[in-house]
């Protein structure tokens, strides 16, 4: 029969990292990856003369590139499907195409895992394993399976072989920061940063010992508040969980993103975006830890009006220092909204290469931070958001922090979802975020000189 534990987080997390490839390793990559390059302008080229434009062409043969490059690429990929605000909604749209289409792996090499990371075969371990994986990712693949207890789980496996071939492609990745942080635009968007976070998130993707302990860490946190009634995580059996296979409870729900049935069930739309908006200000501003992967194949909603997170994988994290001025910041523009404090605040995290005037400086966030508090959710133009931040980048010539950059691409995963479930839901008028908000900054003052110290 098989047991649970919970992990032991009292420990230091271990840091995951990924052995440098030998140099004639990443150039058979770099060339392989010159070749599939190849390979689509050729594609294109023989689209030249049909109906569309050039960049329409490019688009449409980019996700299957993508696809031929590997898991690496993939992943890539799957930011750019989840992110329509940040990419645009044709290449997103193009892109959630290609995270249906990858093969599952030689099922040979899946029992040769199981054997080498828990020492048998799986027609052992479980009382039913399903061969055929009910869904196949870039990084891993996962099967239906039941204990011999009679217990329904989900067992996620790693795709054999391929930290050797990441480990390679986010060398070359690398590299490529650097030339384009050469440009203005890369060094704004923090280029070796973004690509940095990347290959940490993929290196700790890669040992689901770590993504177990995530969750057992993430959700205590959350259900250490009232405001995380409504979030759930799946159970881990940890004796059947390794570096490579992760066996979880298998929890039933409908997606996200599914409205009509979840509004069929009769489920509170507004409920569900507060628990998904709480998961990000209380993981990453209180505990800096957030999940860092909601796209809505991560998100369900089980038959208790619950949202469980699936594949924590991902994990941003926040350093002390920059949680506080993130808190400072949240509470300036939408509580207290006061435009000056939080252009003092922006200033203190070393994001601005141009200092204006504080009134000038004021009145410019002002600008922009009094639609987000005074308009709907449905009624936003998030393009318009867009533009203006990009406007106010230009003109203070921002080069975004680390940890804005990663919980600020958790709220581009989730903005679909709070149109789609809550358009009319007004945030800041709402007595039990509006409260949260209160209690939460009046420990601000309180921890800033531990936090400091930290």
């Amino acid at each position: 029969m098989s047991t649970t534990r919970k992990a032991d987080n009292s420990q230091h997390r271990e840091v995951a990292r990924l052995d440098r490839v030998p140099l004639p390793v990443e150039a058979a990559r770099i060339g392989a990856t010159g070749w599939q390059i190849t390979r689509t302008g050729a594609r294109v080229a023989a689209k030249l003369t049909g109906r569309g434009s050039l960049q329409q062409k490019i688009v449409k043969q980019i996700p299957q590139t993508f696809a031929d490059l590997g898991p690496t690429y993939v992943k890539f990929g799957q930011i750019i499907a989840s992110s329509p605000g940040a990419f645009g909604e044709p290449l997103s749209r193009e892109f959630r195409s290609l995270l249906d289409r990858v093969p599952p792996a030689d099922p040979k090499e899946i029992h040769k895992l199981f054997v080498e990371d828990l020492g048998d075969d799986p027609a052992n371990l479980f009382k039913t394993f399903d061969e055929t994986p009910f869904a196949s990712a870039s990084i891993a693949q996962v099967h239906y399976a039941t204990l011999h207890s009679g217990e329904e789980v989900v067992v996620k496996i790693q795709r054999p072989g391929i930290r050797r071939r990441v480990a390679a492609d986010l060398q070359i990745l690398k590299r490529g920061a650097r030339l384009v942080e050469f440009a203005k635009l890369g060094q704004r968007l923090s280029a070796q940063d973004v690509v940095a976070d990347f290959a940490d998130n993929l290196a700790e993707e890669l040992d689901f010992r770590l993504e177990a302990q995530s969750m057992d860490a993430w959700v205590a946190h959350m259900h250490a508040s009232p405001l995380g009634a409504n979030i759930r995580v799946p159970q881990v059996y940890w004796d059947l969980t390794s570096a490579r296979v992760l066996t979880m409870e298998r929890v039933q729900g409908t997606r996200i993103d599914d409205v009509a049935a979840i509004r069929k069930k009769g489920f509170d739309g507004t409920e569900l975006v507060k628990a998904l908006l709480f998961s990000l200000f209380e993981g990453g501003l209180r505990h800096g830890l957030f999940h860092g992967d909601l796209h809505a194949g991560n998100l369900y909603v089980d038959d208790n009006g619950k949202i469980v997170f699936f594949d924590f994988g991902i994990m941003g994290r926040i350093d002390p220092r920059t949680r506080w001025l993130l808190r400072e910041l949240v509470y300036a523009l939408l509580v207290k909204k006061d435009h000056a404090a939080a252009g003092k605040i922006v200033v203190l995290m070393g994001a601005v290469g141009t200092v204006k005037p504080e009134a000038e400086a004021a009145k410019d966030l002002e600008k922009f931070a009094t639609p987000l508090t005074m308009t709907s959710l449905g009624d936003l133009s998030y393009a318009e958001i867009g533009k203006q931040l990009s406007a106010l980048a230009e003109a203070y010539d921002v080069k975004l922090p680390r940890e804005l950059v990663l919980i600020g691409k958790q709220f581009l995963y989730v903005e679909r979802y709070m149109k789609l479930l809550a358009p009319k839901w007004q945030m800041m008028s709402d007595p039990s975020l509006t409260g949260y908000f209160a209690n939460f900054m009046v420990e601000v003052s309180r921890e800033h000189s531990e936090e400091l110290d930290a």
